[in-house]
């Protein structure tokens, strides 16, 4: 639960630095990236409530509307970026360069993996295949974060304003895939059973 609580913080912060930042650069990766943290803040709630009902008799309920959830959050996460992404590229608009959004990014590199990994051990001891779903959602935001420094970092030494919707569009894929496999209830605790 503690674990929850920490990640659910720091999404906050990471989602509110970025949301403001990248609103400000008119990035859509960086706003996009806040918006999934803001994503993770939902996951983070619906799997506290979920750990909640461990042991009560509608915990089966809660571990699979949980799942939805964070399926759901997924899937409107990579419809926004397509959309905005798309609309961005098509009108041209080029985002400024943000530094601000680069150190975010890093942060993010080196503070999610571990966030990750301690999750799907949770997950596995305990046996809820929301949580195994909450990790990837953390690696993700990992992967993400990468797409993201690249996106932005291109933008900002090289001045390639493109760079920014395309990381956006690159991260749709793996964004969309997370949320069609959580609606499914496939999580990488399937691997491990």
């Amino acid at each position: 639960m503690l674990l929850e609580l920490f990640t659910m913080a720091y999404n906050c912060l990471e989602a509110l630095a970025s949301l403001v930042f990248g609103i400000l650069a008119g990035s859509i990766a960086l706003t996009g990236f806040g918006l999934d943290s803001v994503i993770e803040v939902v996951s983070g709630t619906a799997l506290l409530w979920r750990l909640r009902a461990d042991g009560h008799p509608h915990g089966d309920r809660a571990e699979q509307l949980a799942l939805r959830i964070v399926g759901l959050c997924f899937c409107a996460l990579a419809a926004y970026v397509t959309w905005e992404s798309l609309e961005t590229l098509l009108l041209g608009e080029a985002p400024q360069q943000t530094w601000f959004g680069v150190a975010i990014a890093i942060a993010s590199i080196l503070i999610m993996p571990s966030l990750a990994r301690a999750k799907r051990q949770v997950a596995g001891q305990i046996g809820s295949a929301a949580l195994a779903a909450d990790s990837k959602q953390t690696s993700l935001c990992a992967y993400l974060s990468i797409i993201l420094l690249v996106g932005l970092g291109l933008n900002a030494m090289l001045g390639w304003w493109w760079a920014d919707p395309v990381a956006g569009l690159v991260m749709v894929p793996i964004i969309a895939k997370e949320g069609y496999d959580a609606l499914r209830g496939k999580t990488c605790c399937d691997a491990c059973h």
